[in-house]
This record gives C-alpha cells, structure tokens and sequence, in this order.
C-alpha cells in the first residue's frame, strides 16, 4: 500500500480543549494512520470571528494509505464524535469542540468543491504556520517557494 505524509490541524477553543485535542490525536491515529510527528500545542486568539475563548492548536504529520477524499470524511466524523455540528453558520465561524484540518497530503495540489489542498489559508494564519514549521521546518509547501520557517517568518 502506498502511503501518503499528510499535515493535519487541529483546533480547540471551548470545553476541555486539551481533551479535544488528545481525542482527535487519538481518533486520528485509529481511523486514518500513524501519527509519525506532533507539533507543541499553542495558545492563540480566534481568527476570523470574535470571542472571549482563545484556541488551542497543533499540527500532525499522519501517514496514511487514505485518499485525501476519503480522509475529509474521516475528519468530519471525528468533528462529529467529539461535538462539532457544522463549520460555519452563514459563513462565519464561531467557538468549536473541535476543528480539523488537511492543510497538506504529499506535495499534492487538490481543487474539489469540498476539499482544497493544500490548505488556502494556511501561509497566512500563525496558528497554522508555527506548529507546521516546528514539526516540518524544511518543507515546501506546493506553489510556494519558501520553506515552513520563511514562510512563518513573513507572517506579521
């Protein structure tokens, strides 16, 4: 089986936030695959929506024999299990349990209507960029020309 370096985020910001983050990193680890690399779990303010509860975020590197498809559905399911209705209400965030995110799968670039890869925020967001770059100092991501670090960096 030929298996896939898939990068992961992984959010929390309202009940036992580190709780949420252990279960995903767990529910991960049995649905999709091994967890090979984890990022330090940092503490930052919501982006793109307001609210009083900062988030906990982190970054996982999973090997997987999956397809990407197939792994947006394993994601959403464990968003499910552990509390999470929906993504946004009319387009705006707001608090979750959980939030999930394929940000990378192998160097691959994926333009669905349900699933873009990599992830188009992700050079733009500190929460995303600083745990990648710990777990992944070095990688490229597709359609850039820097690495995680220089791309970090340019982040105000």
């Amino acid at each position: 089986m030929l298996l896939h370096d898939v990068y992961i985020g992984l959010g929390s910001n309202v009940g036992n936030r580190q709780m949420y983050l252990h279960d995903a990193v767990v529910e991960i680890g049995r649905r999709i695959g091994a967890v090979v690399r984890c990022s330090d779990v940092i503490c930052t303010e919501p982006v793109g929506f307001s609210s009083k509860n900062e988030f906990l975020n982190m970054v996982l590197c999973v090997r997987s024999g999956m397809s990407a498809l197939d792994i947006l559905h394993a994601t959403q399911d464990i968003e499910r299990l552990l509390g999470r209705r929906e993504k946004s209400v009319n387009r705006v965030y707001h608090d979750r349990t959980i939030d999930i995110d394929i940000l990378l799968y192998d160097d691959l670039v994926v333009c669905l209507p349900q699933l873009v890869i990599p992830h188009p925020l992700m050079t733009q967001r500190r929460f995303v960029m600083e745990p990648l770059a710990q777990i992944a100092p070095r990688l490229v991501i597709p359609g850039q020309r820097l690495t995680t670090v220089q791309l970090l960096a340019l982040i105000s």
